[in-house]
């Protein structure tokens, strides 16, 4: 049977390099306003500014915005539930809120409800591909899996790694390292590379793994071609002082997970926040990417990135909500914050690097820009439609705007979610907003 032709005509906007963080002209960006894009199958072919022939179906969005489905680099599928939650920092955040939401993901149908809510809401706020924290609980892997196959959605993910500092229903024993990374190796063999899934090895941070389970999450790594790793550095001062006091060999926090062998080009490091030159350094030495969390970082009070002192080290820099530390899903919500943490620390973004770091400069970095990020011919067809605007304010300050950035700015700082028009995944419309035409 032959794969669906199908041609959506729209505003094709996405990048062919990375641009400068605040060049606001920049010749990275394509912009192609009213072409058909060509999908055949679940892959894109091309683009065209003339309608194509018959043999194609058709679907015209004229005057619609067309982008790369978002990457979400940095979110936690149980933690929906604690999302807007008052009131405290990091380790208090964790042992008032995160924890006991995640203690519910241990029963496989809560599980199986939390992970389809969640994947659905990602998809309902325009991420078609995700790097996701499920729990210590082999249920919450299998569930969140399970249900990102189903949707065809690109997903990395893996059981997370905790054997002290958390309470003990969390924990895998610290006495039975052998046991975790059993676990772990029989999620890998049932998993990774199975559709569009990849396994991330998963310790939490640092101060709830001890040197045993992280040489183990180290050799885990090293195990099977293509596997990740993700973890948290460095977000909040009380976290960095703390890592200093049970790893005081090391020289840094990011130092515990370089003795460890867990940095490598495939590895995920949320936040990044209290870094020094010489850890920048190694991250770009090791090609280590920094999930930037802007909208986390300031509901909890963590601190400011530095953006620009890791682009400038050669540090790859991604985008991320955070959920639940973030307060949305949306990327929309997420690049606006992060144009405020960057504005507070001293550096200007363009709409541009925004946007490039939750698309190609998110794949870039997890090695998927062949598949994801891009409009480019032979990527995998994960893109989204969205309305210009919605609101009468946002329509009026699209009628003035002076040239594309500012359209795109304005689209960003005064957008969201509701102006997600359709989310389509491997060529499947997967999402359709009520009432979208």
């Amino acid at each position: 049977m032959a794969a669906p032709r199908i041609a959506l005509r729209g505003d094709l906007l996405d990048f062919v390099a990375t641009p400068a963080r605040a060049d606001r002209d920049s010749r990275a960006v394509r912009w192609r306003p009213g072409h058909w894009l060509l999908i055949e199958g679940a892959t894109i072919v091309g683009a065209q500014a003339a309608a194509p022939d018959v043999t194609w179906q058709r679907i015209d969005h004229a005057g619609q915005l067309i982008l790369p489905g978002f990457i979400d680099t940095h979110v936690h599928s149980p933690q929906l539930d604690v999302i807007g939650s008052w009131g405290t920092q990091l380790l208090d955040w964790l042992e008032t809120y995160t924890f006991p939401a995640e203690h519910r993901m241990a029963d496989a149908a809560q599980a199986q409800a939390g992970s389809t809510l969640f994947l659905d809401a990602l998809l309902a706020h325009g991420s078609t591909s995700a790097v996701v924290f499920p729990t210590v609980h082999k249920t919450s892997v299998d569930a969140l899996f399970g249900a990102a196959l189903e949707r065809g959605m690109r997903v990395i993910a893996g059981k997370v790694l905790m054997d002290r500092h958390a309470p003990d229903t969390l924990c895998d024993d610290i006495d039975d390292v052998a046991g975790a990374e059993a676990d772990c190796l029989e999620l890998i063999e049932r998993w990774h590379g199975r559709g569009r899934l990849a396994y991330a090895v998963t310790p939490r941070f640092a101060p709830t793994s001890s040197d045993a389970q992280l040489a183990m999450a180290g050799r885990l790594l090293a195990h099977r071609d293509g596997l990740y790793m993700q973890t948290h550095v460095a977000e909040n001062p009380d976290e960095v002082r703390w890592v200093a006091e049970l790893f005081p060999d090391a020289r840094s926090y990011l130092d515990v997970y370089e003795r460890h062998g867990l940095l490598n080009a495939r590895s995920v490091l949320a936040h990044g926040i209290w870094l020094d030159d010489a850890d920048r350094a190694t991250l770009a030495r090791r090609g280590a990417q920094i999930a930037f969390c802007p909208s986390s970082n300031l509901f909890l009070g963590s601190g400011l990135f530095g953006w620009a002192a890791a682009e400038d080290a050669g540090v790859g820099i991604s985008l991320a909500s955070d959920v639940g530390g973030g307060t949305s899903l949306s990327m929309q919500r997420t690049m606006a914050d992060g144009y405020k943490v960057q504005a507070m620390a001293g550096t200007k973004l363009s709409a541009w690097a925004l946007l490039h770091a939750a698309t190609r400069g998110a794949a870039q970095a997890l090695g998927l820009a062949h598949e994801i990020g891009s409009l480019e011919g032979g990527s995998v067809a994960d893109l989204c439609i969205w309305d210009w605007a919605t609101s009468p304010v946002a329509r009026r300050r699209q009628e003035v705007a002076r040239d594309l950035h500012e359209k795109v700015f304005a689209w960003i700082t005064l957008g969201d979610e509701r102006d997600l028009a359709e989310t389509w995944v491997a060529g499947v419309r997967r999402y359709r907003r009520p009432g979208a035409g």
